[in-house]
C-alpha cells in the first residue's frame, strides 16, 4: 500500500492563490486481533505492522516477553496474533489503548521500577534527535507523521506513524525482534509525554525517554515512580531533564 497520496489543494502565499499538488500521509483503519477474541482498531500507517503488534502487546503488558507471541499474520489491514493462553494476561483493565487515555493512576502500582545502569552523553542525545529528524522521510514529504527511534549502542531504528503512540509501539517491537537489551536502550520521539506513554516504556524496561516536546504532569509522575529518565524539549543544543538526571552525562 502507498504510504502517501497526492491531492489537489489551493495555496495562499502573500495574498496570492495558486492550485498545487500536495502529498498527504495515507492512514488506514487497522484491526489487531488476538487469539480470535480480543480486538482493537487503530488509525495507522500500514507499515511495519509486525513490529507494531509486537510492541503494542509488550507495551500494554499482555505478555512478558516477545517469545510468548507464537505467531503474527498480516492479512491486508488485519493483524492476527496468536499467544499461548497461559502466557496471556487476560485482565483487560491492564490494557491501555495506544493513545492518550485516562485511568493511569490506578495502573502506576502495577509498574515495576526500571533497573538500568545506562548513561548517555548529552551530545549523543542531541545528535540523535537531529538524526531522527533527518530520517523522518514521510514527515518531510507530508508533515503528517510522528517519528520515533530506539537506540541500542550503535543501532538506530526509526519508525513513523500518524499516532505518536503507534510510532513508539513500532520501535519497541522492532527492538524486540532485533533482541535488543531494553535496559541498555532508549527511545527518542516527537510528541508529548503523558502517563500512558511512560507506562508503555516502563513495562518493557526502557530507562530513558526523550522528546522534542513537553511532558505532562501525569507523565512526570509515572517517570518518577518507574525510575525513568524523562527528557523534554530536545532542540538544537538544549533540553530539560525532568526525572532521574544521573543517566545523562553532562
Amino acid at each position: 500500500m502507498e504510504l502517501t497520496k497526492t491531492v489537489n489543494a489551493i495555496n495562499l502565499t502573500d495574498g496570492k492563490t495558486e492550485k498545487v499538488s500536495e502529498k498527504v500521509v495515507s492512514d488506514y483503519n487497522v484491526k489487531l486481533l488476538i487469539n480470535n477474541h480480543f480486538s482493537r482498531n487503530f488509525s495507522t500507517i500500514p507499515d511495519s505492522l509486525e513490529e507494531f503488534a509486537t510492541g503494542y502487546i509488550l507495551g500494554e503488558g499482555l505478555v512478558a516477553n516477545a517469545k510468548d507471541i507464537k505467531k503474527i499474520e498480516i492479512d491486508e489491514l488485519t493483524i492476527k496474533v496468536t499467544i499461548d493462553p497461559k502466557n496471556l494476561k487476560n485482565d483487560e483493565e491492564l490494557v491501555l489503548v495506544s493513545d492518550s487515555s485516562g485511568g493511569w493512576r490506578s495502573k502506576i502500582d502495577l509498574i515495576n521500577k526500571v533497573e538500568s545502569d545506562l548513561a548517555i552523553d548529552k551530545d549523543d542525545l542531541i545528535n540523535n534527535m537531529e538524526k531522527l529528524r533527518k530520517n523522518a522521510f514521510i514527515w518531510q514529504e507530508t508533515g503528517g507523521t510522528h517519528v520515533a527511534a530506539i537506540i541500542n549502542k550503535n543501532k538506530f531504528i526509526v519508525k513513523e506513524d500518524v499516532s505518536r503512540h503507534v510510532a513508539v509501539d513500532k520501535v519497541i517491537g522492532a527492538g524486540a525482534l532485533e533482541k535488543f537489551d531494553f535496559s541498555q536502550s532508549y527511545i527518542i520521539y516527537s510528541g508529548r509525554m503523558p502517563a500512558d506513554m511512560l507506562i508503555k516504556v516502563a513495562r518493557v524496561g526502557i530507562p530513558i525517554l526523550a522528546s522534542n516536546a513537553a511532558p505532562s504532569f501525569s507523565g512526570y509522575t509515572v517517570a518518577n515512580k518507574a525510575n525513568i529518565t524523562m527528557v523534554g524539549f530536545v532542540r538544537e543544543n538544549r533540553f530539560n531533564i525532568y526525572t532521574n538526571p544521573d543517566r545523562i552525562i553532562i
